[in-house]
C-alpha cells in the first residue's frame, strides 16, 4: 500500500515538475519578448500565476517534504524492527 502511494506521489511530482519548468520557460521567453516589444503572453502568464503556477510550486514543495518524511519514517521503522 505504501509503495503504491509513493509511486503515485512520485508520478504526480514528476508531472508537477514539468508544469513548473514549462511555466518558468514561458515566463522567461515572455519577459524577453516583452522587453523587445513582442507580445509573447506575459499578461496571460500573470493571470495564470495565482490559480495555476503558484499552487503547482506549493504542491511540488509539499510533495517533496511529504516524500522525505515518509522515507524517513520508513527507514526508522525498518531500523527498529
Amino acid at each position: 500500500m505504501k509503495d503504491k502511494l509513493l509511486n503515485w506521489l512520485n508520478l504526480i511530482l514528476v508531472a508537477d515538475v514539468f508544469l513548473v519548468l514549462l511555466g518558468f520557460g514561458w515566463f522567461a521567453v515572455a519577459v524577453v519578448g516583452n522587453a523587445s516589444g513582442i507580445n509573447l503572453g506575459l499578461d496571460l502568464w500573470h493571470k495564470l500565476w495565482q490559480p495555476l503556477f503558484n499552487p503547482a510550486i506549493g504542491i511540488l514543495m509539499g510533495g517533496a517534504i511529504l516524500n522525505g518524511i515518509i522515507n524517513w519514517v520508513t527507514k526508522k521503522f525498518i531500523k527498529n524492527s
